[in-house]
């Protein structure tokens, strides 16, 4: 047999582990990661938990350290449109080459043998996440990466990717999800995100509801760890806010910063502003150099697609992947404040395991039209099914569980001065995202191709 995997091949293989589940806990990552060498200690890393916000805050903390002269690699999770997104490093995707080789057989040292190996002395299997992780930090290690920051799948604890002693931890806004797994109560909720506290390492904390706050507190306390707290230690000031990017004034723990210019949209990314400058400067008092100007330049040209991104400003399209109350919430608040428009046109595809009513409270009753669609995952709730509940508001429904058809249909009700909005999952942003840019180039009025808004072919 072939000890080397093709892309594709390599594909087939981590995509077939997904049959084993997604089973929290430690064993299987620390004995995969001890095969091959440990490679989560052979780079500094930020460690980085929560509900909302801690995708934003990685990509933020990771552009600050690069702008900064550091080689940084960026793990994250779920992956938008391509798999190689989960790695990458300076803001460059991982090459598939380097995927189909770090899947396959070809030394010790690679994720399949290590897996065959666990096999051999009685282990479980490990699970998709678990391998995909270990291959991130192999990939990071044999890069030679100044730093790693990671980006937790789910809740801390026991995530794949607590196997790391970061030299800061970061707690994002805590809210209501994967409540299945992780509780039914912010308190519940927090004790997992806060088990990424380690024994003396500094933690960040995001603004919280009380009861996270308490629970964050006290697993600081228990661990010898600083608590840095966002809002009390860290605060800002709003200057402007717009579809054009935002700016605010910061306080920092070592001075201020006038006029920070913030490119991500929405206010929330107030907050996570301040709370990567937080961490990067935690990481500055243990001597990491980290100057203003690249504080400055990572917030200015940070980009994170699929969270409030705008695709189109004629018509003007936004996708965004709220799929909890708090990110519906946010939306619904950048649809109201910072999104002009005349009509809203909603296309929403939600997850089965999502608090779907808590979603469309916040999202439908601003609409016009709804067009409901089918996110292309196992766990989608059906259109048809979805649709029966947004008709409990006074909206046009549209059922269409084809994402292409539903875009369709949307760009057909969108005028000139409306809004198109597309949301409720990553899913469905992702393969929109991919779709929409046949029509539309990111962020600019030119109509490339596909069908013209209003309902004109052209």
């Amino acid at each position: 047999m072939n000890r080397h995997l093709d892309y594709e091949s390599a594909m087939n293989y981590l995509h077939g582990l997904y049959r084993f589940g997604s089973r929290l806990g430690l064993g299987r990552i620390r004995r995969l990661t001890s095969l091959l060498g440990n490679p989560e200690r052979r780079f500094p890393s930020v460690h980085v938990a929560g509900t909302n916000g801690k995708g934003s805050v990685t990509a933020m903390v990771a552009n600050v350290l690069r702008e900064s002269g550091y080689r940084v690699g960026m793990y994250i999770s779920p992956f938008l449109q391509d798999f190689e997104e989960r790695m990458s490093i300076n803001g460059e995707n991982i090459p598939r080459e380097r995927v189909a080789e770090l899947a396959s057989r070809s030394t010790a040292t690679r994720a399949r043998v290590a897996v065959e190996r666990m096999l051999e002395e009685g282990h479980e299997h490990p699970t998709e996440f678990e391998v995909i992780t270990a291959m991130a930090f192999q990939y990071f290690a044999e890069e030679g990466v100044d730093f790693g920051v990671i980006e937790v799948g789910l809740g801390g604890r026991y995530d794949a990717t607590n196997v790391v002693t970061p030299w800061v931890s970061v707690i994002t806004s805590i809210g209501f999800d994967h409540m299945d797994r992780l509780g039914n109560t912010i308190a519940k909720i927090a004790y997992e995100k806060a088990g990424i506290i380690k024994s003396g390492v500094p933690v960040v904390s995001s603004r919280q509801p009380a009861e996270a706050l308490a629970v964050i507190s006290q697993a600081a306390q228990e661990n010898g760890s600083r608590l840095v707290r966002v809002g009390e230690d860290v605060e800002w000031r709003e200057v402007r806010c717009s579809i054009e990017g935002q700016s605010v004034h910061l306080r920092g723990l070592h001075g201020s910063y006038e006029n920070l210019d913030i490119a991500l949209l929405g206010r929330h990314q107030q907050g996570n502003a301040a709370t990567a400058v937080a961490a990067l400067e935690v990481l500055s008092s243990a001597g990491v150099r980290v100057p203003e100007h690249a504080v400055r330049r990572g917030l200015a040209t940070v980009k994170w697609p699929g969270r409030l991104e705008v695709i189109s400003r004629s018509p003007l399209i936004v996708i965004d992947g709220a799929h909890n109350q708090d990110g519906a919430r946010v939306l619904a608040a950048a649809i109201r404040d910072i999104l002009p428009h005349d009509r809203m046109v909603l296309v929403i595809g939600i997850l089965a395991d999502k608090a779907l009513d808590d979603i469309l409270v916040e999202l439908v009753p601003p609409a016009a039209h709804v067009i409901v669609t089918t996110p292309k995952s196992p766990r989608a709730y059906p259109a048809d099914k979805l649709a029966e509940k947004v008709r409990e508001y006074p909206v046009t429904v549209h059922v269409k569980p084809r994402i292409s058809d539903a875009l369709e249909k949307g760009l057909e009700l969108t005028g000139p001065s409306d809004l198109l909005c597309v949301t409720g999952s990553l899913y469905l942003v992702g393969d929109a995202r991919s779709k929409l840019g046949g029509f539309f180039q990111p962020d600019m009025n030119i109509h490339t191709s596909g069908l013209q808004p209003g309902g004109s072919r052209p």
